[in-house]
């Protein structure tokens, strides 16, 4: 039996296509997705999604194009958010449609809900107490949730925020090793990682693959946000966060979110979404090229 190197790089080897996690995944299931709005969204597994027979599922997300897309498909039974923007558009066209249709359930909670709820699940929790919700809709809106008093001296009502258990998160990162380790070089980790640990497997796409020494090159400690025990599988993806914004690398692609926001569903999918990843990105660059070959005349 060999236990040398080869077998060592074997086990610490996470590498998938985006394709290989849609597989893993199941119907049904409660998937979180990390990024915020219309910021850092891992677009490239979200459209592994699409291409998949996934149904039936839980999405907890601080919602941007992600929910839009899932379930515009129809892949979406519930969302669990505090919003669904695209940031400079402010509600997301696609999840409001399907939404006033009747469509899909919705639990919407306070964004620090949200967080205590990612926290709590984190944590093997029930539930955390958080103040957030009180004296508001919250409540109403949510009757199933419920209150807790304090048992020390100030007796002070909170909201018990119930843990948001995941079966699966999917992120996306900047840079990644083969490992599992993630990390982001942009100005905000977007609670990536409370989604991770929140998980009973977490799947990272990032922009590059690159050594794990590589990682403590170009930025402070803390951008290390990913460790790789939470980790089940890592994708390379560049551009995988099109068409949000993954600082520094790129920015939002305004006009494509335009785009988006303003063609039914059934159109963007034949342009855009029927084929893989790559027939996506060059579908993409076909669809630039257009725009600028218009601007010029």
């Amino acid at each position: 039996m060999s236990t040398g190197t080869t077998d060592r790089t074997a086990r610490t080897d996470k590498v998938l296509t985006a394709d290989e996690v849609a597989a893993r995944l199941r119907s049904g299931m409660t998937i979180g997705v990390g990024g915020w709005g219309s910021r850092r969204k891992p677009m490239a597994l979200v459209r592994a999604l699409l291409r998949s027979d996934l149904t039936d599922l839980t999405v907890v997300s601080y919602g941007g194009p992600d929910v839009g897309l899932l379930a515009a498909a129809g892949k979406i039974r519930k969302v669990v958010a505090p919003f669904a923007t695209l940031d400079t558009i402010p509600l997301e066209p696609h999840f409001r449609a399907a939404r006033e249709q009747g469509r899909i359930e919705l639990m919407e909670v306070d964004e620090a809900m949200f967080m205590w709820g990612l926290r709590a699940a984190a944590n093997r929790l029930p539930f955390l107490p958080v103040r957030a919700g009180l004296g508001s809709d919250v409540m109403r809106v949510n009757p199933g949730l419920r209150t807790v008093t304090s048992p020390y001296e100030d007796g002070e009502t909170f909201v018990a925020m119930p843990a948001l258990r995941l079966d699966a998160a999917l992120v996306h990162m900047n840079r990644a090793d083969r490992s599992g380790n993630g990390q982001y070089l942009g100005p905000d980790p977007y609670f990536d990682d409370l989604f991770c640990e929140a998980a009973e497997e977490a799947y990272v796409s990032c922009e590059r693959i690159v050594d794990g020494a590589e990682l403590a090159k170009g930025g402070p400690a803390q951008s290390l946000l990913i460790k790789r025990h939470r980790v089940t599988g890592v994708v390379e993806t560049p551009d995988g966060a099109h068409f949000t914004s993954c600082a520094p690398d790129y920015g939002r692609d305004e006009a494509f979110q335009k785009l988006y926001a303003t063609t039914p569903f059934a159109e963007l999918r034949a342009r855009f979404l029927d084929g893989d990843e790559q027939a996506y990105q060059a579908a993409v660059g076909a669809w630039r090229q257009e725009q600028e070959g218009g601007a010029t005349q």
